[in-house]
C-alpha cells in the first residue's frame, strides 16, 4: 500500500520557478539570496490558502 502524503506537502513547490502567482516575493527572495543579504526573519500575512507556508 502506498504511503499517504498530505496534499500540501505532495504538491509544494520545490524551486522558486515552481511558485505560481507570487512573482514579487520570489524575485525579492532570489535577489536577497544572490546578494547574500538575507533578513533574520520574514513575516508573511494573508488569508488562508494564499501560500504563506509555501
Amino acid at each position: 500500500m502506498e504511503q499517504f502524503v498530505v496534499s500540501a506537502r505532495k504538491y509544494r513547490p520545490q524551486t522558486f520557478k515552481d511558485v505560481i502567482g507570487q512573482k514579487a516575493i520570489t524575485n525579492t527572495l532570489l535577489n536577497a539570496i544572490e546578494n547574500n543579504h538575507l533578513a533574520s526573519a520574514l513575516l508573511f500575512t494573508g488569508p488562508r490558502g494564499v501560500g504563506k507556508t509555501t
